[in-house]
């Protein structure tokens, strides 16, 4: 018996910029793979790429898969792909699983597992942090929610896209831990612009800046990976877009309106990045909030000599 088929089958549903070193690194490890995209020549390009087997519906992967990963923008997409015409829920069969490592809203996800466990298919949520290179490392920090039996069945498949695996608690969980996360990362963020943009008006170099605060207390992702790579740059292009942070950021809110929990800085945080997003447009990518920071303050960052 080779490998192929000792391994479960597994289909993964959106091929963007994590989708599909995700997928790659998930084909890396032996297993038979079908994928499926929105758009049919990413499907067929990534399929190419990786030795998997390209889909023309998420009903053709749930017939072909015994688990499947979902990598979408919402969970109102994740709901038409499992539900719609054509959908993987009717084509699944009964003891199978979703993990959904979109970032999605925690009580829709709950939902979603209501409507698949009375097809006796299971679901965990996955999210992910660490961006496009992480995830074309397979070094992805991976938050996991659902019953343990089912976790630790798909425990060698997220194995493969990250390497750090932390289970958070039952389904919806991850989702609300990664929701949270990303309010913590866009509030560093922002909070490190301000000080840069301090800084650079009282003549101190924005660059230098970025190398006392990763010596020192100020430190954190953005002044890390984000700062001289994406901003000072001028690139804006991290990969992970300004619609995305904002989306997360309201169901961060959201967790904080259900648990009746008063929060006025993350409030700010979220009014300032929605208003960044109206300013810029939409399709930026999330570093793009400096520019609005810029606007607001009246001047510009850049590396200087």
């Amino acid at each position: 018996m080779n490998q192929q088929q000792q391994l479960p089958k597994i289909g993964f549903i959106g091929l963007g910029a994590m989708g599909a070193p995700m997928a790659r690194n998930v084909a890396a490890g032996g297993y038979a793979l079908t994928v499926l995209d929105a758009d049919a020549g990413t499907t067929r390009k990534v399929a190419a790429d990786i030795g998997a087997t390209p889909a023309a519906s998420a009903a053709e992967v749930g017939a072909r898969s015994d688990i499947v990963v979902t990598m979408l923008p919402t969970s109102r997409i994740v709901e038409t792909v499992l539900f719609g015409a054509d959908g993987l829920a009717a084509s699944l069969k009964p003891g199978s699983i979703v993990v959904e490592m979109s970032s999605g809203a925690p009580s829709r996800t709950r939902e979603i597992a209501e409507r698949l466990a009375a097809l006796d298919i299971a679901l965990v949520d996955a999210p992910v942090s660490g961006g496009v290179p992480r995830a074309k490392t397979g070094d992805l920090a991976i938050m996991l929610g659902g019953e343990a039996a089912t976790l630790e069945t798909i425990r060698p498949l997220v194995a493969r896209m990250g390497s750090t695996l932390t289970v958070v608690g039952g389904v919806g969980a991850a989702h609300a831990m990664k929701a949270l996360n990303n309010l913590v990362s866009a509030g560093g963020f922002l909070i490190g612009i301000e000080a840069l943009l301090i800084g650079s008006r009282f003549g101190l170099s924005p660059e230098t800046m970025v190398d006392v605060l990763n010596a020192s207390t100020g430190m954190n992702n953005s002044t890390q990976k984000k700062f001289k790579q994406f901003v000072l740059s001028r690139r804006f292009d991290a990969g992970f877009g300004l619609d995305l942070m904002v989306k997360d950021l309201g169901i961060a809110l959201d967790v904080a309106s259900e648990t009746d929990t008063t929060t006025p800085f993350s409030s700010l945080c979220l009014e300032l990045w929605s208003a960044a997003q109206k300013t810029l447009g939409t399709g930026q990518d999330h570093t793009a909030v400096a520019r609005f920071q810029e606007i607001i303050a009246g001047s510009e960052l850049g590396p200087r000599g």
